[in-house]
């Protein structure tokens, strides 16, 4: 028989789950014992209905690359929607205003979606769905639900989408319903941002006119 060591815990809380991973053993070790935890021992509470998931690493340093193992791995159980993974070592290192995460999938009427910083959202966010960043947010699919950019408090933020069309936007503290006759206009290839203290609609082509900083946007 083999017995399993004991690298992940898993807490539920009143809005998801916690995975709390050991910062001390092998990547590898920690790798093997989420795989087993997922597939076998907490099979039970990781399937049906879509679970928010936050996961905290502790005082180990991951690369970019073992990150993206941790989230491959729990997005293999496809009702984990990942809100947050807490990486304070790689965070410290990349403190950049320009840095871009790419998250992908759709966002449920529901669910809300929360990162720190910027973000590019390869799908679409549902009526009924959130998506909210302390940055910038955009998304390459259709906003039809709401979207909060700068939720810090950051009123230089921006929400852009491929096709915008959604039932509230939130710049900072600043909250804009959009009016009925947005259903009727062109919503393709749009961004919202915030002039004198109010929401500004306007297309991406003109983007870099508002935010001069971005003609220069990279990824990671």
């Amino acid at each position: 028989m083999t017995v399993k060591s004991n690298h992940v815990t898993i807490k539920g809380t009143k809005d998801g789950l916690i995975f709390l991973l050991d910062d001390q053993c092998e990547f590898s070790e920690l790798l093997e014992d989420l795989r087993y935890k997922l597939e076998h021992s907490h099979q039970n509470i990781l399937t049906g209905p879509i679970i928010h998931v936050d996961v905290k690493v502790g005082l180990r340093e991951i690369t970019e690359e073992q990150r993206d193992e941790i989230l491959d791995t729990l997005k293999q159980k496809g009702n984990l929607l990942i809100r947050s993974i807490d990486t304070p070592a790689l965070d410290s290192q990349n403190i950049d205003k320009n840095q871009l995460a790419i998250h992908s999938g759709m966002i449920r009427s529901g669910q809300v979606f929360h990162h720190d910083g910027n973000l590019l959202f390869l799908g679409d966010v549902n009526p009924g769905g959130t998506i909210e960043c302390t940055g910038d947010i955009f998304i390459i699919g259709a906003l039809r639900g709401m979207a909060h950019a700068g939720v810090d408090g950051n009123e230089a933020a921006i929400i852009a989408a491929s096709f915008l069309a959604p039932t509230q936007l939130r710049i900072a503290e600043v909250i804009s319903r959009p009016p009925d006759e947005w259903e009727n206009r062109e919503t393709s290839m749009e961004f919202a941002y915030l002039k004198d203290g109010a929401m500004q609609i306007d297309k991406i082509t003109n983007i870099v006119r508002v935010r001069p900083d971005l003609s220069s946007f990279k990824g990671v």
